[in-house]
């Protein structure tokens, strides 16, 4: 679809046309070779970054959403400090587990048909319409899944009609599942399910649950190669988000730092992290 270049200056009747509130629809219709799942599949194996380890914690006040930094290509370390939490709307967001390239284009898509919704409806999705969204597109990319480019994100976000921080995780068909209390993607997942199982509790405040995250993330790097823990060398640290009744905020990188270097020390004493009772 090309932009209308005659001197009047005038838009395609395609953008004035009212239509469907889906902008992934509304592309489908008048540009379907843009979409992501439409595109031609490579032939054989392709080697490309994949991000790495997700995790997400819920506390009465709302959900944390966090990430490592590290993203891989086979072996190697492709890249130290790649961003994988990414703001979906106001009170929710995204992190992307992967072949970083395609999940970060399709978190950009995910933004655009929520911002779409929202101008043509006049109202926000609803958390588990976003939840559905992002599972349609995750779908639509299973072609490329299949030669091995797999997209799996962790959602989360504030729900305004429950009054509670949720968190969805998927599959690489789309297939979406909530999670209850914390949730982990990626290839250090296991061992960050496994650390934030033994530390989880309903009553955590928010400071708590960012430790905790972080604490996950550290775990994981730990027994995971392609998982990067605090780098304090280079000052790369976890991203951590916090999405509230207020809103999306994103931890500063001085805040960052200082949550990561506490942690780092306190692992000097116990290098296997904090004990869980046994009881």
């Amino acid at each position: 679809m090309e932009a209308n270049t005659r001197s009047t200056g005038r838009l395609p009747a395609a953008f004035l046309t009212p239509g469907s509130s889906s902008f992934m629809d509304f592309l489908g219709a008048h540009s379907p070779e843009m979409l992501p799942g439409n595109r031609k599949l490579p032939e054989g194996v392709v080697e490309a970054p994949h991000g790495t380890t997700i995790v997400a914690t819920t506390f009465p006040g709302g959900v944390v959403l966090a990430g490592d930094r590290r993203a891989t290509m086979g072996n190697m370390i492709a890249q130290r400090d790649i961003e994988k939490v990414f703001p979906a709307d106001e009170y929710s967001a995204v992190g992307i587990a992967g072949t970083a390239g395609l999940a970060v284009e399709m978190v950009k898509l995910f933004q655009l048909e929520l911002e779409h919704f929202e101008k043509v409806e006049g109202a926000t999705l609803s958390l588990e319409g976003k939840a559905n969204r992002l599972s349609t597109m995750i779908r639509s990319n299973l072609g490329m899944a299949m030669q091995g480019l797999a997209v799996v994100p962790l959602f989360a976000g504030w729900d305004e009609g429950k009054e509670k921080g949720r968190i969805f995780s998927y599959d690489v068909t789309g297939g979406r599942s909530e999670e209850h209390g914390f949730a982990a993607t990626g290839s250090g997942s296991i061992f960050a399910r496994g650390s934030m199982k033994k530390l989880y509790r309903p009553d955590l405040t928010e400071e708590q649950a960012t430790t905790l995250v972080v604490q996950a993330l550290y775990d994981a790097a730990d027994d995971d190669s392609a998982t990067g823990g605090p780098d304090l060398y280079r000052h790369i640290y976890p991203i951590v988000t916090v999405i509230t009744d207020e809103g999306f905020r994103r931890l500063t990188d001085e805040e960052s730092q200082e949550l990561a270097r506490s942690v780092t020390n306190r692992r000097l004493e116990q290098p296997d992290g904090p004990r869980a009772a046994l009881l």
